[in-house]
């Protein structure tokens, strides 16, 4: 026996050769797993090793026998070498030959082991993995038990072998099942293990394992787009995070001049009041008062509602902050913060009149001393944030910061050139008193062009005299309605409008935007008188005097 388990022969039979197994014997189709070449001559790689010395297959001029079914001509592959123990065991005379007589491609190299005791003039044909031994006949050869399935038809499908449906990592060698979990790396082992052998051998764990894993990584994949989906439709179309109820305990929040709804619901969220911006967003679109909310001061609670929280910054108890309305006079916003910062009445007037120069006043304000405040229209109506603690000096500078950011918006200086002014500041002061005379935004429009109108030079129903009681009211410190002539009349002061021509000093409160917006487009209808016919809130205009006297009778009739 030779070391590949055949009996003598010329040579052993090489696994690796795509005609092993019954393949290059005509009469019959190649078995399951076997080669293509059948009756074709084949040229293989070349021996490293045959080089010089070969000599012919014994059995190459052996008559060829009709009769054998499997005999074919067939040409043997790397020439004819002789098995190198042909010459101690006889020669094969079992009736079959290839045909003819084997090429010699390379009988005329020398073969490196040519002159190595033993081996005579033969080459070595076991020095390489390439070299191929010779076919041996099919019933000359002992078939390796794993070779062929007895019970092989080749009519009926035969059963999938590949491991990957299997579940069979390698083929059990010619030897039997293997023991060990380890594949062995030696191809001619597993060629002897045969294909139909595949599949019978022992079970390994790794490519359950690998399911395992594959399967694992395929659900958390899917778990992972699962929950990024999810989320990302919670974001786009989810209800976003809400507290519910109205919330505990009180905190204090400012909300700066121009915040929007997101930056609003920032400085919220911060605060611990609402859960998410988004949520107090869409409460503020969804509530049709939404839209106004101010900036300020504001004492809210922890962990609201975003609706909650929307329905209490609406509510003015819920403003923390000092409000400075339209039309208010400065005295009365000195108080207000005296009385908010806890200090003595008259704390914050007596700073206005000594720092007023340094609190943010813009170029164009008068410094005239006739003025009686220098301050007055620059405290701008809006609503403050004032934390116990802040310096007087603070709040004013923001007050007086806002009116001019305000002021700077508007085009005061076109105005004054239209008018016949002279600049920002008689048009402040034109603004200031349509707020203290008129009651609506109609009648802001009708006050200024009346304002206008007297203070043209053409003027010969009133000679340039406003005649309004809301600048006697304020030299005075009042706000009266029944005035007496001869109290008007006597009073000399640059603010009495009834005695002395053209604007006042400076403003005399402090504008809001409706007032300021009118100061800048009046009507154009020719009116030049008004009267509270109502002695309140209804205010009427003429255009003539004799319309005036008529009015005039109306409010008269009041007493």
């Amino acid at each position: 026996m030779t070391e590949y388990g055949r009996g003598s022969g010329s040579e052993p039979w090489h696994p690796e050769d795509p005609l092993y197994g019954d393949q290059g014997w005509g009469g019959r189709e190649a078995a399951h797993g076997q080669g293509q070449y059948e009756g074709q001559q084949q040229p293989y790689a070349q021996d490293p090793y045959a080089q010089q010395g070969y000599q012919q297959d014994p059995y190459a001029q052996q008559p060829q026998h009709q009769h054998d079914p499997y005999v074919q001509q067939y040409q043997q592959p790397y020439g004819a070498p002789q098995d190198p123990y042909a010459q101690q065991q006889p020669q094969y005379d079992g009736g079959w030959d290839t045909g003819q007589q084997a090429a010699m491609p390379y009988g005329a190299q020398q073969s490196p082991y040519g002159n190595n005791p033993g081996y005579g003039e033969q080459g070595d044909y076991y020095g390489t993995p390439e070299a191929y031994p010779p076919p041996q006949p099919p019933g000359h050869r002992e078939e390796p038990a794993q070779q062929q399935s007895p019970d092989w038809d080749p009519e009926v499908p035969q059963e999938e072998t590949h491991p990957f449906f299997t579940g069979v990592d390698a083929p059990a060698d010619a030897r039997g099942s293997r023991d060990d979990d380890e594949y062995d790396d030696d191809p001619r082992e597993s060629r002897r293990g045969g294909g139909e052998r595949r599949g019978k051998g022992k079970k390994k764990s790794r490519n359950g394992c690998a399911c395992l894993g594959v399967a694992a990584v395929l659900v958390g994949g899917l778990g992972g787009v699962g929950y990024f989906g999810y989320s990302y439709y919670q974001g786009q179309f989810g209800e976003a995070p809400d507290y519910a109820g109205s919330g505990t305990g009180t905190v204090e929040v400012e909300i700066p001049e121009g915040a929007l709804g997101n930056e609003i619901a920032n400085i919220l969220k911060k605060a611990g009041v609402v859960k998410s911006v988004d949520a107090f967003v869409s409460a503020q679109n969804g509530n049709p008062k939404g839209g106004s909310l101010q900036a300020g001061s504001y004492l809210l609670k922890k962990e609201m509602s975003a609706d909650s929280a929307i329905e209490l910054m609406l509510n003015p108890k819920s403003q923390n902050g000092l409000m400075v309305r339209p039309g208010q006079r400065n005295d009365t916003v000195y108080s207000d913060i005296d009385k908010r910062l806890g200090l003595k009445d008259g704390t914050t007037a007596g700073v206005a009149k000594t720092n007023a120069g340094s609190l943010g006043l813009p170029d164009w304000a008068d410094d005239d001393p006739v003025i009686k405040d220098p301050l007055e229209g620059f405290l701008y109506p809006a609503t403050y944030a004032v934390a116990k603690g802040t310096k007087p000096e603070a709040v004013l500078k923001k007050m007086v910061g806002r009116a001019s950011a305000e002021y700077e918006k508007l085009d005061l200086e076109a105005t004054a050139r239209k008018h016949d002014l002279d600049g920002p500041w008689q048009v402040l002061t034109v603004a200031s008193l349509v707020q203290a005379e008129g009651k609506t935004h109609d009648d802001f429009r009708k006050m200024s062009e009346v304002v206008y109108n007297r203070l043209k030079p053409s003027n010969t129903e009133t000679n340039q005299l406003l005649q309004f009681d809301s600048t006697f009211n304020y030299l005075k410190k009042q706000s009266k309605i029944d005035i007496s002539v001869s109290e008007i009349h006597k009073n000399k002061d640059p603010y009495n409008t009834y005695t002395q021509r053209g604007l006042t000093p400076g403003p005399i409160s402090n504008p809001g935007t409706d007032a300021l917006a009118a100061a800048l487009n009046p009507t154009a209808d020719g009116w030049i008188y008004f009267v509270a016919t109502d002695g309140q809130h209804k205010t009427e205009f003429a255009k003539t005097y004799d319309e005036f006297l008529k009015l005039k009778e109306k409010f008269d009739a009041l007493e």
